[in-house]
């Protein structure tokens, strides 16, 4: 992240459960950054109660973690995900059906995607009914 904000650090940042660890989170605290990592997977669906009463002091970070996702801000800045990059990857997978790169080498994948990225951005114009204004 840092590389590609050019050193910054985001204030705030979600990721799934793939990406949970205690080192991942310490790191992310020590940097700034207020984390929000799924500790689990959730059924889609499924009803998460707000906590009650005092967090335990020998509480794990991964305790901690799912504590936090379970709050009511904690609930509101993991949703954010849903509106930002999950979709754009869900429509790839599978409404386009991309579930793996045909070519090999970074350089190849980064065209391969590009052309990905490429054409389900003309899709989504083509759908809206956008069209190119002319002078």
């Amino acid at each position: 992240m840092k590389e590609n904000l050019g050193g910054a650090v985001p204030a705030q940042t979600s990721a799934d459960n793939g990406y949970f660890s205690e080192p991942n989170v310490t790191y992310l605290d020590g940097q700034g950054t207020d984390a929000y990592i799924a500790t689990g997977r959730q059924k889609h669906g499924e009803r998460v109660l707000s906590p009650h009463g005092r967090l335990p002091q020998n509480a794990t970070v991964k305790e901690r973690m799912t504590r936090k996702l379970r709050t009511i801000c904690g609930r509101l800045a993991y949703s954010k995900r849903k509106e930002t990059v999950e979709p754009a990857f869900g429509q790839i997978k599978w409404a386009r059906g991309f579930w793996q790169f045909l070519l090999r080498g970074l350089s190849k994948v980064g065209r391969q995607w590009d052309l990905i990225c490429l054409t389900h951005n003309l899709l989504k114009l083509h759908r809206s009914g956008w069209k190119v204004q002319t002078a």
